[in-house]
């Protein structure tokens, strides 16, 4: 049990270092997250070889999987794009208004009830990212990167608890980096277009870090993550997971001296998300436990 915790907090670490390397990374966010995809997938292709836990599956059971893969593709591209608009704390916090759009987004799907407790507490996050974005003027293009990308990661997990059962792990990561590496070459040319990037290529230390981001805060932190559930409950993975945002904004305050560029605001904001995390995280151990007694 102490290995599988030891796992996943090594994971979420992992995790929360994406910001940081985000930022180390100088090419434009839609390239730096095709190479991302690109890195992974070759690294889990290889990795494959040994294991062989890839299944081949055909085009209609591989759709699916493409799609996902482009709105993962697309909430990496706004996130990096927040952290370079922005700044990694900045963009972490908007990260927390996934909870808001999960909120809509899991019922209109799963098509259960909303839960009102879930909407108020969700808007109270959002309630926090608009005291940033009101004070903090010059973060708002960062602060809408943010909103969006928080947007696209909550639409994918939804999608994916319908499949998860279905496939391997490696098969669905594989498929889904792969897919939205695809996506990404439709994508990318168009918001070039928008955005321009005068260099294409990495260079020297932006392919080390790419090799460091794909290889260890992708391929690695997912297969930490999926080790640690074989012994620790989804419920404590997910809360767990939490630790995230407070991770990589020590390592912002750590790496960049952010602490000294940001302003009460940020402050008062994330003290507000920070605090619908706790009141969020003892509502679902309170019903896990409620659960655990009626059974």
């Amino acid at each position: 049990m102490k290995k599988a915790f030891l796992q996943l907090h090594i994971a979420i670490f992992l995790a929360g270092f994406t910001g940081v390397l985000g930022k180390l990374i100088t090419l434009n966010e839609s390239l730096l997250v095709w190479y991302r995809m690109l890195f992974s997938m070759v690294f889990l292709l290889f990795i494959s070889v040994f294991t062989k836990k890839i299944k081949l599956l055909s085009i209609p059971k591989m759709a699916p999987l493409i799609g996902i893969g482009g709105i993962i593709a697309l909430h990496w591209v706004f996130f990096y794009g927040s952290v370079k608009y922005a700044n990694i704390s900045v963009s972490l916090v908007c990260f927390s208004a996934i909870g808001f759009f999960t909120s809509l987004l899991d019922p209109l799907f799963s098509k259960r009830k909303i839960i009102i407790p879930e909407i108020i507490l969700g808007l109270l996050v959002m309630f926090g990212i608009y005291l940033i974005f009101h004070f903090d003027e010059q973060y708002r293009l960062g602060i809408l990167f943010g909103i969006v990308s928080s947007f696209f990661a909550s639409i994918f997990p939804i999608l994916n608890k319908k499949i998860i059962s279905k496939y391997d792990p490696e098969t669905i990561s594989f498929y889904e980096l792969g897919g939205g590496w695809f996506c990404l070459n439709l994508f990318v040319p168009i918001y070039l277009l928008f955005i321009p990037e005068v260099r294409l290529f990495p260079n020297v230390s932006d392919l080390s870090w790419l090799i460091i981001l794909s290889l260890f805060c992708t391929v690695l932190a997912f297969n930490l993550s999926v080790r640690s559930l074989k012994f620790i409950s989804p419920f404590t993975v997910n809360l767990s997971y939490n630790l995230e945002p407070i991770y990589g904004i020590l390592l912002a305050f750590l790496v960049y001296n952010e602490n000294k560029y940001l302003g009460y605001s940020f402050y008062l904001g994330f003290a507000i998300i920070f605090i619908t995390v706790v009141i969020q995280s003892w509502r679902v151990w309170k019903a896990e436990k409620s659960s655990t007694i009626a059974q």
